[in-house]
């Protein structure tokens, strides 16, 4: 039997995540159910986004993805079945499956058109939960909806290159429990558009000239005690592979974090400026 995954931004104050888990197991008893997240920002799609691109693949193929973030269905908001990179995803089609689909294209999509016979203020209960069921018990799209040739584009998302390519302008797209600073940068497209070139990143009125690999590499070797470099700025790309800005160590009951010490917040520009001249100013990323 697949997993059913689940992230919302319902939250866990109210019914709706029970309820959704309770019409799983009214519908498959046997279903492995797991919660991604049920805190993403309300109606964010670039959160989501990033969540789910760095959650899917720990899963094994045949999972099924149940997203509920801004699912209400209108003309501009269908609802969508997406079978990508051995996965299935029940989703609005909003623009989050971008970050996802922006390396893997999609084996197929469709519009679920499930809707004629269920009328609901709550798809993601009634209708989504429905369509990975099917899907669970070995189910074709096909029987699902009619299939459409692609999907939303967000381009938000994705970062800009100018037209020298001496610059990557890219966007802060999520905050971590930390307070880090995740922007849309990844580390596949800074290497191929640097082609090792020096560099200095800059967000708002801090720039960096070096990249760090992990967050303690700004600890001198010798250091005696940690907690000196407490609260220092780095950027580092994180284990998903994208340009983070961050605090060392930071806790956001103490020293915080570098959302609210460096003023960064969500969409706030995040860029990558590329030197033709090496200098000793500069350190290209180890």
């Amino acid at each position: 039997m697949s997993f059913i995954t689940l992230t919302t931004d319902f939250g866990t104050k109210d019914h709706f995540v029970g309820a959704v888990k309770g019409a799983i197991y009214s519908e498959l008893p046997e279903a492995k159910v797991v919660d991604i997240t049920h805190h993403i920002s309300p109606f964010n799609i670039t959160e989501t986004a990033y969540i789910l691109k760095n959650s899917y693949k720990s899963f094994p193929e045949g999972t099924i993805h149940i997203v509920g973030v801004d699912s209400e269905i209108s003309e501009d908001n269908k609802h969508i079945a997406i079978e990508l990179d051995g996965h299935y995803f029940v989703c609005p089609d909003n623009g989050l499956i971008s970050m996802i689909a922006s390396e893997i294209n999609p084996t197929k999509i469709v519009e679920i058109n499930i809707h004629d016979r269920i009328e609901s203020s709550f798809p993601v209960l009634d209708v989504f939960v429905q369509v990975a069921c099917f899907i669970a018990r070995g189910g074709s799209l096909d029987v699902i909806g009619k299939e459409i040739p692609s999907y939303k584009k967000m381009v938000e998302i994705q970062p800009k290159v100018n037209q020298t390519q001496n610059q990557i302008i890219g966007g802060v797209i999520y905050i971590d429990n930390y307070g880090n600073v995740i922007s849309n940068i990844s580390k596949k497209m800074f290497q191929e558009i640097g082609k090792g070139r020096n560099y200095k990143v800059t967000a708002r009125s801090y720039s960096f000239s070096k990249i760090h690999g992990k967050y303690n590499e700004i600890v001198a070797v010798d250091a005696k005690d940690l907690r000196q470099y407490d609260g220092n700025k780095l950027a580092i790309f994180n284990s998903a592979g994208f340009l983070e800005i961050a605090i060392y160590r930071s806790n956001l009951k103490t020293v915080g974090g570098a959302s609210s010490l460096l003023g960064l917040d969500y969409r706030d520009t995040i860029a990558v400026e590329f030197l033709n001249t090496k200098t000793p100013e500069f350190t290209t990323i180890s």
